[in-house]
């Protein structure tokens, strides 16, 4: 029988490549001495004989790598469709054949013409869904659209013909995300989820697309829709990631943990879990997660910088550097790891080490042209404007402004901060008749920039051109309901000490934000304008509010712990709420100065000094610093160097923006030095 010699032809061919091509030998010299009879329309005996063949072909070809068995594989299957040309069955296998051997033109052609015999062939279109998907990487701009077109009419098709299959709910989704239509995306999405409500690819999809779109809380809300108990350690992962981009580190570190208890060696949520914790001021748990990642992968450059990370933020600066020796070796060329270097050289006082820290890498990395990339570029002015807080911090004035002058070079977003920056050194310098002319010439160059406008409206009003300043922000607005506008006018309000004014714009200001995260400052300007009216009870109540949406603000950390300090409130906890906000800016010397402050009021005045002289040497110019520092050297019965403290706050204080300055604390000051200098007289006069 036919029938059985064709299985002994497969059994043979299975069984050696040589016996089985003999075989073939000797059908076709018996078919060529066999009279000739006419063969019906469709063969399917014989077509079976030969896609038998084609399949054990298909095997040998992908199994030994071998492309003259996927080429005797495609002829077995041409001679297969000869005895039945109608076939759907092997037109889509051949088209899948080629489709595996990379014949993708003659896959495509194949699968083209079958659909036109048979529209609804779903092999066809699935193959040709596939191909036109995986090539979307490799097209350029043109080919990609045209690529994602017929990607997308195939999956429609399909959709259409499997309603119930998710897989092309999500393909299809995917490649409407790739077209920018988020709302036929979505529904793909969640058609995926209502066939499979614990699929985790509908979830992640729903949730990748939210994010692109920027509406984490919608992420969150999606992702945990499905019970934890049904979350598989990728979507804690991605929960986690959400979390952090909300600044909510606690509720990250719990997500992150939850993976963990789900995949325990998966280090990249532990890394998450560590970075979550470091974030939350976890410091001490933080800590052990990175180094047991470094135990588990001692060439984790990236977690020992955190480690060193750590160590600075915790004060010991000599591990830190010898931690960020250990990253060197692994990365020597790490620009995060040279910036933290500089860092932890600067809080040490190394100012010169870190200066040329800075330095070395902006020079390595110069390009006389100015044709840096957009992540040179970001990269570049982040160096540049710590090198330039540096040389501020030492009343380098000129070397700063030098700095600026380079930031201003680069052009685009970047332009605006470097002009900020020269106000800014001419300040802290007290030089206001330099921060005026500097603000002037960024107008000029930028009149457009609606920061260079704010910036340059605060600078006229701290200046005695208040109305002017504040005409300025009004022409702002315009008629439109601007947030920052609004924030920059209760600012300057603030300053002018025009309290209903300022009061009203945080009103407006708070009416057009609508997310919680979004009103932080707008709390932490209402606080700071109760405490200029000396209203304690509302101003603590105020930031209060902003650190109960974040824990972490370092800002209202200090602005609080300060407030209570200096009026003798809730001591232990002023001096807990300063340490952290240290422990988030080590190197911020209004940070050092309200601990120093803080221990002061506590009597621990070995500390106080400690801190304040730190503060000090950042801030020379920081009237209020010396001010403290007097008080210290009095009650340590330093007399001469607390009068020497005083009178340089006094002389601070005369330079200061009157906008910056409490007559209250300025009188007392000059009876505090009046005082001590009486006292010195009496002990020099005494026998």
């Amino acid at each position: 029988m036919r029938w059985s010699k064709s299985l002994t032809v497969g059994r043979n061919l299975a069984a050696g490549v040589v016996s089985g091509t003999l075989m073939l030998a000797s059908a076709a010299m018996a078919q060529a001495t066999a009279p000739t009879v006419v063969k019906p329309a469709t063969d399917r005996s014989g077509s079976y004989y030969h896609y038998g063949l084609a399949k054990i072909y298909e095997d040998l070809a992908t199994s030994q790598g071998r492309s003259d068995y996927a080429t005797q594989a495609i002829e077995e299957y041409k001679l297969a469709l000869t005895a039945d040309p109608d076939s759907t069955y092997l037109q889509d296998g051949m088209a899948e054949l080629y489709f595996k051997v990379g014949r993708i033109r003659e896959a495509v052609q194949v699968s083209q013409d079958q659909i036109k015999k048979n529209p609804n062939d779903i092999e066809a279109h699935t193959l040709l869904a596939r191909i036109y998907y995986r090539s979307l990487g490799n097209l350029q701009n043109s080919a990609q659209t045209q690529m994602v077109q017929l990607a997308t009419a195939e999956y429609e098709t399909l959709v259409r013909l499997q309603p119930d299959n998710v897989e092309n709910h999500l393909l299809l989704g995917q490649l409407y995300e790739i077209a920018h239509d988020s709302v036929k995306a979505e529904v793909q999405f969640k058609a995926a989820q209502g066939l499979d409500s614990n699929s985790e690819e509908a979830l992640l999809n729903m949730a990748r697309l939210y994010s692109e779109q920027g509406d984490i809380q919608r992420v969150v809300t999606t992702l945990t829709s499905l019970p934890a108990t049904d979350r598989t350690a990728r979507i804690e992962f991605a929960l986690g990631a959400s979390y952090d981009q909300l600044k909510q580190p606690k509720n990250a570190a719990e997500a992150y943990r939850r993976a963990l208890d789900i995949e325990n060696d998966n280090l990249d949520a532990q890394r998450g879990l560590a970075n979550a914790l470091l974030a939350d001021g976890q410091m001490d748990k933080a800590l052990k997660q990175f180094e047991e990642i470094v135990a588990a992968e001692p060439q984790d450059a990236q977690s020992y910088v955190r480690i060193a990370e750590i160590q600075r933020r915790e004060g010991h600066y000599d591990e830190a550097l010898v931690t960020l020796k250990k990253a060197k070796a692994l990365v020597p060329d790490s620009e995060e790891l040279t910036f933290n270097e500089a860092l932890t050289l600067d809080a040490l006082g190394r100012y010169d080490e870190a200066e040329k820290a800075l330095t070395d890498r902006l020079t390595a990395a110069a390009k006389t042209d100015n044709s840096y990339t957009d992540a040179e570029r970001s990269n570049r002015a982040i160096f540049l404007d710590r090198l330039g807080m540096l040389y501020r911090e030492q009343n380098k004035t000129q070397q700063a402004i030098e700095i600026y002058t380079q930031m201003i070079a680069l052009g685009g977003e970047f332009a605006p901060r470097g002009y900020q920056g020269e106000v800014d050194s001419y300040r802290d310098a007290h030089d206001m008749a330099k921060a005026t002319a500097a603000a002037d010439a960024a107008y000029k160059a930028l009149p457009t920039d609606r920061d260079i406008q704010r910036m340059y409206a605060g600078q006229l009003a701290d200046t005695g051109q208040g109305d002017r300043g504040v005409a300025m922000i009004k022409a702002l607005l315009n008629g439109k309901d601007d947030r920052d506008t609004y924030l920059t006018l209760a600012q300057i309000d603030v300053r002018l000490k025009r309290w209903a004014d300022a009061s009203a714009a945080l009103d407006k200001a708070e009416a057009i934000t609508l997310k919680p995260e979004d009103k932080l400052y707008i709390y932490f300007l209402r606080g700071t304008l109760a405490d200029r009216q000396k209203q304690y009870d509302a101003a603590e109540a105020q930031f209060r509010k902003v650190l109960a949406l974040d824990a972490n603000n370092a800002q209202a950390l200090n602005y609080l712990g300060y407030m209570l300090a200096d009026h003798n409130l809730k001591l232990q906890e002023s001096v807990s709420l300063l340490k952290k906000a240290v422990e988030l800016d080590p190197q911020n010397g209004s940070y050092l100065d309200s601990l120093g402050w803080a221990y002061f009021k506590t009597s621990q005045y070995a500390q106080a000094e400690d801190l304040l002289l730190k503060a000090q040497s950042r801030l020379p110019t920081e009237a209020a610093i010396h001010d403290h520092l007097g008080e210290v050297y009095e009650k340590q019965g330093k007399l001469k160097m607390a009068a020497t403290q005083w009178e340089r706050a006094v002389a601070e204080y005369a330079r200061t923006p009157a906008a910056d300055v409490d007559a209250e604390d300025v009188a007392r000051v000059h009876r505090k030095l009046d005082t001590v200098r009486v006292r010195m007289a009496k002990v020099r006069t005494t026998p």
